[in-house]
């Protein structure tokens, strides 16, 4: 009887050691077996699992380091009492084993099935993955076009400030997330996110993907992934249609769907995997008249914030020899709910980035940032979102919607109705007043000088002002003449949901149609809408068709 080559190792992952800053992995990986009191030569593998940037001050002074979780694997036998005084002092403990992203069992009914996924984003990207390593037929259905096409096409946007409603920042190849950098860092504890990452990494990402706490890929670089990936589809027998729109469900009696009517003509399929993205407004709209229940749901809105990256890096990691090996700083600032005012956060920091206008329709302004993995431009951009539900936006399945599109509406038409964004200094924004000279910014369609603080509902300017005086504090300058917030962001998650079964994850009402990602209401980032696309492929290959 042949031994479970399994059982032979075991792999410890030890807890929060320092490194420093310039101080080589190697070292790191040598302390680490030292923690469990191995010598080199017990040690099969090492690899670092995780690390984070500690630049927090004592003492007033930036004390930089790197704080690191490592796996050490050994023989399965192995023992020593350094292991076990650091396993009782919670300083190891096991190291949990990356889920295979296989399917323990497949049901009959996908044998012969075909799935088709509406949306390329992360969610139908993974969810396409996943069904295709399992031997089951997909149709990959996206509006947008791919990565090189949609690239020239964002670049006419800019020249023509005619926006494609079809193909653009929002969608096509890779979804928005394609130019919204790949920051790749998700709050969700999933054994499956090591395994998705693995695949990037295959695809060319950096091996630090895996492990860097605040992993980005960088918009370049993506744009070098996707293709590759795609191929890695198309040699498990993905087939992709671009340029589709789904205009609506041909459906076999009132709860079985057999085929997508697109506007390159019919689809057939055994299921739909159901992946629109965050901003396909007319596409929940199409659905909702078919019979597919739609809820409200609480979403983020706010404005972008821009500095110069350099005051950012002094805030964060001071001036010293150091500081200069870090390259750019990012960071994550959270104010709380006082009183009636209801709390703030930033997020999507893209450090050396630039702001861009994420626009699908003609009319509304919404911006967002992008950053390439060299964080080469000397602006540091964020946005500072708070959350609104029915509370602002009334009742209603789609009030959320209108809610966006009224403001958007807005600043749209604030900033001249050509894609300019309104822009209003950060002190400005607190005294309640106008900016006067001019203000320098990476938005390449321009500024337009206008009251923020007026364009914004009440309840948002006055989360955001209070936001704004808390940041100070970890940022000084950060609520200066030198922050310029750029607005509006209102795209930062979706304002619906598809209520959905929790176990077979197929949509309420509906035998064969799967609702994932952050278009679905499942989502809130590029990692997170990867896993709900993979774990509902995974249920639809386990439990297979009604």
């Amino acid at each position: 009887m042949t031994q479970d080559p399994k059982a032979q190792h075991a792999t410890w992952r030890v807890l929060g050691i320092e490194q420093g800053i310039a101080e080589p992995d190697e070292r790191l990986l040598e302390r680490a077996a030292r923690e469990i009191g191995a010598q080199p030569e017990a040690v099969l593998g090492a690899r670092i699992a995780r690390r984070s940037l500690d630049a927090r001050r004592k003492f007033g002074a930036h004390r930089l380091r790197f704080v690191a979780h490592v796996d050490v694997t050994v023989a399965a036998y192995f023992r020593t009492a350094r292991l076990d005084r650091a396993l009782e002092a919670r300083r190891v403990e096991r190291a949990p084993a990356p889920a295979s992203g296989m399917a323990p069992r497949i049901d009959d009914s996908l044998r012969r099935a075909r799935v088709a996924i509406l949306g390329s984003g992360p969610a139908g990207l993974f969810a396409a993955w996943i069904l295709a390593r399992h031997g089951v037929a997909v149709t990959l259905v996206d509006r947008g076009s791919r990565i090189d096409r949609r690239a020239r096409e964002l670049v006419a946007f800019h020249r023509s400030r005619t926006p494609n409603p079809e193909s653009n920042l929002l969608f096509g190849e890779g979804g928005a997330g394609t130019y919204s950098d790949g920051k790749l860092y998700t709050r969700v504890d999933d054994p499956l996110e090591e395994t998705l990452l693995r695949e990037l990494v295959l695809c060319g990402a950096d091996e630090r993907l895996v492990w860097d706490a605040r992993a980005h890929v960088g918009t370049d670089v993506l744009h070098a992934i996707l293709p590759r990936f795609r191929a890695r589809l198309e040699a498990l027998g993905v087939q992709f249609v671009w340029n589709a729109r789904v205009d609506r469900l041909v459906l076999d009696g009132a709860t079985r769907i057999r085929a997508i009517d697109t506007t390159v003509g019919e689809i057939e399929c055994d299921a739909l995997v159901l992946a629109p993205g965050h901003s396909a407004r007319d596409t929940w709209a199409a659905l909702h008249e078919q019979g597919v229940q739609f809820e409200a749901k609480p979403f983020q809105i706010g404005v972008r914030i821009e500095h110069p990256q350099d005051l950012v890096n002094r805030a964060q990691h001071g001036t010293g020899d150091e500081a200069s090996l870090l390259g750019a700083a990012s960071y994550a600032l959270v104010a709380r709910a006082e009183n009636t005012v209801s709390g703030a956060h930033s997020f999507c920091m893209c450090p050396g980035g630039r702001i861009v206008a994420s626009v699908n329709e003609p009319g509304y302004l919404c911006t967002n940032g992008m950053s390439n993995s060299t964080h080469s431009s000397r602006w540091a951009n964020a946005a500072i979102v708070t959350t609104v539900g029915p509370r602002e936006f009334g009742p209603g399945a789609f009030a959320g919607v209108s809610y966006q599109r009224e403001l958007e509406r807005r600043f749209f038409e604030a900033g001249g109705s050509d894609y300019r964004a309104p822009a209003q200094r950060a002190s400005d924004f607190l005294a309640g007043r106008n900016s006067s000279g001019e203000m320098r910014s990476s938005y390449v369609l321009g500024l337009e000088a206008r009251r923020v603080d007026e364009l914004l509902p009440a309840s948002l300017r006055d989360a955001l002002s209070a936001a704004l005086v808390r940041f100070e504090r970890s940022i000084p300058g950060y609520s200066g003449p030198e922050g310029i917030l750029v607005g509006l962001e209102s795209r930062s998650s979706g304002p619906v949901r598809m209520p959905r079964d929790e176990r077979t994850r197929r949509a309420r009402g509906f035998d064969n149609l799967y609702p994932v990602g952050e278009g679905a209401g499942y989502a809130g980032g590029i990692m997170s809408a990867a896993l709900d696309g993979a774990r509902s492929a995974l249920a639809l290959l386990e439990l297979g068709l009604r």
